[in-house]
């Protein structure tokens, strides 16, 4: 299945949680560390969260930073998460969050590790180079590009929020607009709009129709589920990747991590389905 295919199983069976799969060592139970290396440690923590509540998610989404801060251990780790999940559950898609760009050959490198050596089913992407040079990625219409509209940072605003064009409209939404009618021929599109900032989110929805939206900023973030929903459903009370990360995999720090993790994601997903109507 494409990677739109895969979500839109996961949606009719009522699931919109995505799970960040975002650890640190550091914060990992002692029971999980004790006896293991690093590698190993990282690997059993992500596996036994996958393990727990994949009954109950759309997505998986690694941000590539918490292993590419190991070195070596940790990319093995994020090698070895992404094949136990894509071995145990194929139909729920891994979204690489690691915000590539670059000119279209570079492109081609990054195509090649995350797509064909990690497996990943997705990857984001930064829109800043502009279609022509995004063309590796677009080209792969089994696989996601999720591209960064609104982020659920304080300061996006920054750059994000400058009007431009005779419209004089915010980057953020030219972006969005862009991607909607220019971006996707191949029906493998979605963009990034993050919970803390919902009249944005609502007004993203309104251009781009029914793409996919990935929606961070929930849980520790503090982005309102209630809002969230209802600014970025689609048409069909669809069309949302809601992540959580830390609000979920940290639910608890003893032994009992993995059933902790599944009561946050079992009560987010509740949540959104009581306002998705």
């Amino acid at each position: 299945m494409t990677f739109l295919q895969q979500l839109e199983q996961r949606w009719q069976q009522g699931h919109f949680v995505c799970v960040g799969l975002d650890p640190e060592y550091e914060r990992l139970p002692a029971t999980v560390k004790e006896g293991r290396s690093q590698e190993e440690a990282l690997t059993y923590f992500a596996c036994a969260l996958i393990d727990a509540t994949a009954d109950l998610v759309c997505a998986y989404k690694p941000n590539i930073a918490f292993y590419e801060a190991y070195g070596d251990a940790g990319l093995r780790a994020l090698g070895r998460i992404i094949a136990h999940s894509k071995k145990s559950r194929p139909e729920i898609p891994v979204i690489l969050d690691a915000k590539r760009a670059d000119i279209g050959s570079t492109n081609l490198g990054y195509v090649r590790s995350s797509f064909d050596l990690l497996q990943a089913d997705a990857i984001t992407v930064h829109p800043y180079l502009g279609k022509e040079a995004m063309a590796p990625f677009l080209k792969r219409a089994d696989k996601g590009v999720i591209v960064l509209a609104k982020t659920s940072n304080p300061g996006s605003g920054e750059f994000q929020d400058m009007l431009v064009g005779e419209q004089k409209e915010p980057l953020y939404l030219t972006v969005a607009r862009n991607v909607a009618r220019y971006w996707n021929d191949n029906g493998n599109c979605a963009l990034v709009v993050g919970a803390t900032y919902p009249d944005e989110l609502k007004r993203v929805r309104e251009v781009i129709g029914d793409l996919p939206l990935l929606i961070p900023g929930i849980g520790a973030q503090g982005g309102d589920v209630a809002a969230t929903v209802r600014a970025g459903r689609d048409s069909r009370g669809w069309g949302m990747i809601i992540n959580s990360s830390r609000g979920i995999i940290y639910a608890s720090s003893s032994s009992d991590f993995a059933q902790a993790a599944r009561e946050a994601t079992a009560a987010l997903e509740a949540d959104i389905n009581r306002y998705r109507g």
